[in-house]
């Protein structure tokens, strides 16, 4: 029955690219948490009135973040292919689309890490320095554990942008349901394999939505 809705796919190439697809999105993802988490608390505490504070510091990591999170992600790519060919030694495939999804996501999660620590409540932090408690101390049995649910809310709306992320990459070559779509479907003309791709792309969204939905309820005990 499938079949006869979706006469031109090739589901060994539709597999293979939703496995690029997902490969190029977790490994993002996991790239992006980390070194969103590490530029958001860089940008919390280097802001006034906290332990690190320094205007400099927290100026230029500004600026760097909102460069790169006001970048077109599709001129991202561009600009970045003499560092992927550099890093990767190729600019094809999806080892070559993680740099150009990793810099472009990690400003815009580093972001939402910021808002999400700005929330904490001040009295919870000023308890625990009352208490002598260490700058290390207060990022992770403090700052971290109180902002969670606001940072998995974050990844996960960052994740679902990193899908369509790594349709655009698949659009110059990075692999992926959007390279199979632009090849197979948009260049031959084959609106059945376009929309079996987009379907795919929709369940992936979705799946990721779900996750993140039961993980922040999980987590957030208030």
């Amino acid at each position: 029955m499938i079949e006869a809705w979706f006469p031109n796919v090739d589901w060994d190439k539709m597999n293979e690219a939703t496995m690029e697809t997902l490969y190029m999105t977790l490994m993002a993802v996991a790239m992006t948490f980390v070194l969103g988490i590490l530029l958001g608390l860089l940008l919390f505490l280097t802001s006034q009135g906290h332990v690190w504070q320094n205007k400099l510091v927290n100026l230029l990591v500004s600026v760097v973040v909102n460069v790169f999170r006001s970048i077109p992600f599709i001129i991202l790519i561009v600009l970045l292919l003499p560092f992927t060919k550099f890093l990767i030694d190729t600019v094809r495939g999806p080892n070559a689309a993680l740099p150009s999804l990793i810099i472009g996501s990690a400003p815009f999660y580093a972001r939402l890490v910021e808002i999400g620590l700005r929330e904490v409540d001040k009295g919870v932090l000023e308890a625990a320095k009352a208490m002598g408690a260490k700058t290390s101390t207060v990022i992770w049995k403090v700052l971290l554990p109180e902002s969670m649910p606001a940072l998995i809310s974050g990844i996960t709306v960052t994740a679902i942008a990193l899908v369509g992320f790594t349709a655009m990459a698949g659009v110059i070559g990075a692999g992926g349901l959007g390279n199979l779509a632009y090849l197979e479907g948009f260049q031959r003309a084959q609106e059945d394999v376009t929309l079996m791709a987009t379907i795919l792309i929709l369940v992936i969204v979705f799946a990721i939505q779900a996750v993140g939905d039961v993980l922040t309820r999980f987590i957030d005990k208030r």
